[in-house]
């Protein structure tokens, strides 16, 4: 269920000349307004989702515009303004000499709850780009993440806001953002800089930026990604197909070259000898196309899909569908196949998530002579502060073929991506986590490592699980069984539970009755 919040559709109304905003105030439907178009010479009009509503008999003037613009925000090098404390924004179209002689006034609005659809791919640390046609909620998808990211996660999130959509116009962000810090651009033509200035001088683990639209800034965000930090943004386009045919934007997944094959080669693949290949590793690790408010196709593996893609496949992405209550729904799911590899797949390890760890380790293998560690697909800088809180005589890898083992999130290791792969192939423990926080990372490395709870007592290690259960239950949606416990150590763990507003029950018979954990909120229930 999403809880939505029109910001201060009053500010916005104050700003329209009263006859144009007294019609408006009047309706009843104004919670589905989405913008007021005024043109001068023609009439005012409100826009509401799959119609258009005239709001006065009389043409817009020069005089209604004059109004509206001393009402609002200074406009920008971009056009836009806005209203202060506020995520509306004003659009100018402006004439030959440069005066404005029409203005879009879009509602802007904070809606919470909208990225529990794509949850676990925010809490995963991959970086995401998200598609879709103008209208259809990316910015307010973008806000609430860096909000989610920030205050549930407790990241060090920056925002690059070009034109003040993301955190509303003026100095002081908008409240919907949460913790996340705001950078604002002076001019559009220097987004690229700022968002590596964002980088260099703030120390960010996650950075968030709206409308990636020109060679410099995609040359920006690979840079920012190659530095380790998460990148999640928006770009000019409807789908992956587009945006790979787009030579400004297409590096962003990887771009495109032209490779002439051998004769041997061509006659193996079965093509001409001039073929398109992927030219380099994608910026973002998943692609979410918004197809609609409730659906989105989600391209888990960027790579895998633009290669397949340049050699006519056609790609079959996972469709999510956002349900009444909340939770989501997988209608179509992904037919991409796993790479091919000397290991096959039957020879892979499963990882199954029934412990708060899963060690992989080689029959033989010795784990006292571990230093390098690499991460994939978890946060770097919490296991860092991970293996210095617990003393561990290691460090982070930047890459696994550098590393003596690894650390990765069982989404990404079911899938077996390239660098999981290598890892399994070169024979190195691997400690397959099932959320990407503190408490997970660091039973991780005390797997690796060998380091028992020894300092934990029998209160601490129950309510340990319950808080590893919880965090199991909010990212998959699944109930989740706890260890058995006495009674006193139960209602420990259900007090625990209910402080997270979730729905806990004992299950089994003595000894072995437990805690079962379920994907229900306490208010729901109640409703």
């Amino acid at each position: 269920m999403q809880h939505q919040i029109t910001d201060d559709l009053d500010l916005l109304l104050d700003a329209l000349p009263p006859h144009i905003g007294k019609p408006l105030r009047a309706r009843d439907d104004n919670h589905e307004l989405l913008e007021v178009v005024m043109d001068l010479g023609r009439l005012p009009e409100a826009r509401y989702p799959g119609r258009e509503v005239v709001l006065s008999d009389s043409e817009v003037t020069e005089a209604d515009i004059e109004y509206v613009v001393a009402r609002i925000g200074e406009f920008g090098d971009d056009n836009r303004a806005g209203i202060e404390r506020t995520l509306h924004r004003i659009s100018a179209i402006r004439n030959r000499r440069g005066r404005i002689i029409g203005l879009t006034c879009r509602v802007g609005r904070a809606v919470f709850g909208t990225i529990r659809i794509i949850e676990d791919l925010v809490q995963s640390g991959k970086s995401i780009l998200l598609l879709g046609r103008p209208g259809v909620g990316k910015t307010t998808m973008l806000r609430e993440t860096a909000r989610v990211l920030a205050d549930d996660m407790g990241k060090r999130v920056v925002i690059v806001d070009t034109s003040n959509e993301i955190a509303g116009d003026g100095d002081i962000p908008h409240p919907a953002i949460g913790s996340a810090r705001r950078m604002q651009v002076p001019t559009p033509t220097m987004q690229h800089a700022i968002m590596i200035e964002a980088v260099e001088n703030h120390m960010p683990e996650v950075i968030v930026i709206d409308e990636i639209g020109t060679e410099l800034e995609a040359y920006a965000a690979r840079t920012i990604a190659e530095r380790g930090v998460q990148l999640i943004g928006t770009a000019h386009g409807t789908s992956l197909e587009n945006l790979l045919m787009n030579p400004t934007l297409s590096d962003l997944v990887g771009g495109i070259q032209t490779v002439t094959l051998s004769d041997e080669e061509a006659r193996r693949r079965g093509t001409q000898k001039t073929v398109l290949e992927r030219k380099a590793p994608p910026t973002f690790d998943v692609v979410i196309e918004i197809l609609d408010y409730h659906r989105l196709a989600i391209h888990h593996d960027v790579a895998q899909t633009v290669d397949r893609m340049l050699r006519g496949h056609p790609p079959r992405p996972e469709i999510r569908v956002q349900t009444d209550a909340g939770t989501y729904e997988i209608v179509q799911r992904s037919d991409l196949l796993p790479r091919a590899s000397e290991v096959e797949e039957s020879e892979l390890p499963a990882a199954q998530p029934s412990t708060p760890t899963t060690l992989i380790a080689p029959p033989g293998t010795s784990r006292g002579h571990i230093t390098r560690v690499f991460p994939y697909g978890v946060s770097r800088s919490r296991l860092e502060k991970a293996l210095r809180d617990l003393r561990v005589p290691a460090y982070v890898a930047r890459d696994v073929s550098d590393a003596d083992a690894m650390v990765v999130l069982h989404s990404t290791y079911q899938r077996r991506p390239p660098k999981v792969r290598e890892a399994l192939q070169k024979q190195i423990p691997i400690a397959v986590v099932r959320s990407n926080t503190y408490a997970q990372l660091a039973h991780a490395l005390r797997e690796l490592f060998e380091k028992p709870h020894t300092d934990e007592s029998a209160e601490e290690r129950a309510l340990r699980e319950a808080e590893e259960g919880v965090e199991y239950v909010l990212s998959t949606h699944q109930p989740y069984e706890l260890s058995p416990q006495n009674s006193y150590l139960r209602r420990l763990q259900h007090q625990l539970i209910e402080k997270y507003r979730l729905l806990s029950e004992s299950v089994g018979e003595e000894p072995r009755r437990r805690v079962r954990i379920l994907p229900i909120y306490a208010d729901e229930r109640e409703d």
